[in-house]
């Protein structure tokens, strides 16, 4: 109808406070709760801190648009660098939420803190308030947060407070600090070794404080000096209170008492590539004190100073997870690395069989499970696993070979697409071809094979032939195969899949 006026969603900026969900203010908190589309911000690990925030107020069946940032702070090869893949990344954030506003949806957008104050949500402001409805709601900073935890006033009567960025040169932040009545400086993590400097130079070191997570149930608080650089995570900050406070006590280290008692996770890291690692093992990998695995396991997980690292081979599984176990029944929370899914031919069974000897009863082991090696193949070439199907590992090392060949004619006969693991070692490199063989004795050579290497990792590559043509030779541990049913098929395009349904 000519002139008539078109209803758009409004859009929030909605400020959830430092991290303890009770300082979420009421108005934010009924906005989540009311909103039809709510959107957060993450690194690719996919975990969000604004997410796991306002999660008390959120609803079922509301839309949730997680934002992913396609880099933090790794290298990229977008060719704008950097501020280009940033930007870019932006542009496509905001017309997603564009789209929900559009179509007469409401959407918050979740921010720590403050959404003007250091926030991610101003970038989407930028670029969608001049077009919708849009109303700000303030919350709770980091610095008011902080300075609250410590007990410690920022500024009194005509003081100045400065609030500061670490990614500053420690020149200039010395410069700024030596000039102001108090201080705030935010953004530290990676840049903290250069945050201490300043203070030293500037002469202010001995009244500094540190707060990480503060208001949360992982806060720390501890005079800046005796921080240890390789423990500041992101989320914390360095404070210059206000020097007319006079002196009151210095807030100390957690009491032993209060550490967290010891566990083992077993994580799986998935296949190869690092997005293909799951929020919840990324975090489990981040907040262990000790990480334990097979070498070139553990290479693909980021080295951080602050943990230890137990390389081993790969054949010593049982002594592994005693050595796992012991560290956590001493209180260290420890994890077990495995490529895949930590149940899948891993360690996950090696741990909770000698978690069940008795000098280790009560002490917890969780696993979080990873995307398998088989699950990744089959997703490079279609859907080959999209009927029955049954994964078998050809090492003998724990099972004798008679046993191995047994099974796989048994599931050639049942006609079951099978993922073959451990497929051509050095040390058994004749095992693939009398597998092949004992499987020709059931299923026709045109049988669909699928052999996957490397998949996910910097030497990737996928070739589909047929049982008949399959060359053991050119099979190593780096690969997978997929050996498909007689139901499987191979497109026009190369895709491989097996139809869901089986008609006789």
């Amino acid at each position: 109808m000519s002139g008539e006026q078109v209803t758009t969603g409004r859009l929030y900026g909605v400020g959830l406070g430092p991290g303890d969900p009770e300082l979420v203010t009421v108005k934010a908190a009924r906005l989540i709760g009311a909103a039809d589309v709510v959107a957060f911000h993450a690194a690719r690990h996919g975990r969000s801190v604004a997410r796991g925030i306002a999660s008390p107020y959120l609803r079922e069946g509301q839309i949730e648009e997680l934002l992913v940032y396609p880099v933090t702070t790794e290298t990229t090869d977008h060719p704008g660098g950097y501020q280009g893949a940033i930007d870019e990344f932006y542009e496509a954030a905001a017309a997603r939420l564009a789209a929900h506003l559009d179509a007469g949806r409401d959407v918050v957008v979740l921010a720590e803190g403050d959404p003007f104050f250091y926030g991610s949500y101003m970038h989407m402001h930028k670029r969608l308030a001049h077009r919708y409805p849009t109303e700000v709601v303030p919350g709770v900073t980091s610095v008011a947060g902080a300075a609250a935890a410590v007990g410690r006033p920022l500024v009194e009567r005509d003081e100045v407070l400065t609030v500061l960025p670490g990614t500053l040169p420690a020149e200039e932040l010395a410069e700024w600090l030596s000039t102001t009545d108090s201080a705030a400086v935010m953004k530290l993590g990676r840049t903290f070794p250069e945050v201490r400097e300043a203070f030293d130079r500037a002469g202010v070191l001995d009244r500094a404080l540190y707060v990480e997570r503060a208001t949360t149930d992982r806060q720390r608080a501890m005079p800046l000096a005796d921080v240890d650089p390789a423990s500041v995570p992101y989320f914390s900050l360095a404070l210059l209170p206000s020097p007319l406070t006079g002196e009151l006590p210095v807030p100390e280290r957690p009491a032993d008492d209060d550490d967290p008692a010891g566990e083992v996770v077993v994580v799986g890291l998935g296949p190869g590539a690092r997005y293909w690692t799951t929020p919840e093992a990324a975090d489990a990998l981040t907040t262990a004190d000790v990480l334990i695995g097979y070498g070139p396991y553990l290479d693909r997980v980021p080295a951080n100073p602050r943990q230890e690292r137990f390389p081993t081979d790969n054949r010593v599984e049982a002594e592994r997870a005693a050595h796992a176990l012991e560290l956590a029944r001493s209180g260290r929370r420890v994890a077990v690395v495995s490529s895949g899914d930590p149940g899948v031919f891993a360690m996950a069974a090696a741990v909770l069989e000698v978690a069940g000897q008795p000098e280790f009863e009560g002490v917890p082991v969780r696993v979080v499970p990873g995307i398998t090696a088989a699950q990744a193949v089959a997703s490079r070439v279609g859907a080959p696993l999209g009927h029955d199907f049954c994964v078998v590992s050809l090492s003998d090392v724990l099972k004798p070979w008679e046993v191995v060949l047994d099974r796989l004619r048994h599931a050639a006969a049942a006609d079951l697409v099978m993922a073959l693991y451990n497929p051509r070692s050095k040390h058994r490199p004749h095992q693939l071809g009398e597998a092949r063989a004992a499987l020709l004795e059931v299923r026709s050579p045109e049988t669909v094979v699928v052999v996957g290497r490397d998949v996910g990792g910097p030497e990737e590559r996928l070739t589909v032939t047929t049982l008949g043509e399959l060359d053991p030779e050119t099979v190593d541990m780096r690969c997978l195969l997929i050996i498909g049913s007689s139901r499987t098929r191979v497109g026009a395009d190369g895709a491989v899949w097996t139809p869901r349904s089986y008609r006789v």
